[in-house]
């Protein structure tokens, strides 16, 4: 959000008597000026919290999962739909929500892809961006569920009932938390990158602010930050690149005959 300052009202009154010619009377006194409403009271600062130490997972040893996610990397960027479609499974495309398996068995393993991830036709989808964005990550992990499977990104290793003891301590949910993708990140004190360096991040869990306001006009070209609050209490800017969701959705690989392809997502409303 923008800052914004909240507008001091001046008022003035002017008293106007009127005569009459006949039965005059004394005008009723002005009505006193409505209170002022009172503000609601600034939130208090974020406290510190205790640091809890996070594993980042690491990429299979598999060149050929390497080779296949520099191959999805370039579709995407050239937006080419034909070529995707020879990147996915032909049948048992799977997407799995809250709400069960919600994969249309009347269209293909690719529309049900696009209608996952936001669409591959027009101005305004964002499936070519969120595939670059998969390419681009290199951990997995198995999904139980199906035999095989792996989905991205995989999910950091930390000590469960610590981090539910810190969430519940700053009245915070488990969607406001991330963990830094290396160790040393800078924490700055605005949203720009020659901001002054106010802490580090090390590999640890971090609370991100969800109301970041504006500190930069923003451009096309200019990097995006988020609001962090650190171990320490501080709270600061890091890029949003140099974070992970703690929870995210998933896109899912299984390795056949014909090598990797896309055979599900993990997510969606």
């Amino acid at each position: 959000m923008s800052p914004f300052s909240t507008p001091v009202l001046l008022a003035s009154a002017l008293l106007v008597v009127a005569s009459c010619p006949v039965n005059a009377q004394t005008p009723s006194p002005a009505a006193p000026p409505a209170a002022a409403q009172p503000q609601d009271p600034a939130p208090p600062p974020p406290k510190p919290y205790k640091a809890i130490a996070v594993t980042i997972p690491t990429p299979p040893a598999d060149p050929s999962f390497e080779a296949f996610r520099k191959r999805l990397g370039e579709v995407a960027q050239k937006m080419d739909r034909a070529a995707l479609a020879r990147l996915v499974v032909g049948k048992d495309y799977f997407w799995e929500s809250d709400t069960g398996n919600r994969a249309d068995k009347k269209k293909s393993a690719l529309d049900n892809l696009g209608a996952a991830i936001g669409g591959f036709g027009g101005p305004d989808t964002t499936g070519w961006e969120t595939l670059e964005a998969a390419a681009a990550e290199p951990s997995v992990e198995p999904y139980g569920a199906k035999k095989n499977v792996m989905c991205a990104p995989a999910s950091p290793q930390f000590d469960v009932p610590a981090f539910e003891a810190t969430a519940k301590d700053t009245g915070t949910d488990v969607d406001e938390w991330a963990f830094p993708t290396t160790d040393g990140i800078d924490v700055r004190a605005a949203g720009k990158p020659d901001a002054p360096v106010i802490d580090k991040l090390g590999m640890a869990l971090v609370r991100v602010l969800p109301d970041a306001p504006a500190t930069t006009d923003i451009t096309d070209d200019a990097p995006l930050f988020l609001r962090v609050v650190t171990p320490a209490g501080r709270i600061g800017f890091v890029p949003a690149n140099s974070m992970a969701a703690l929870v995210s959705d998933q896109i899912c690989y299984v390795k056949n005959a014909d090598g990797w392809k896309i055979t599900g997502f993990l997510g969606g409303d």
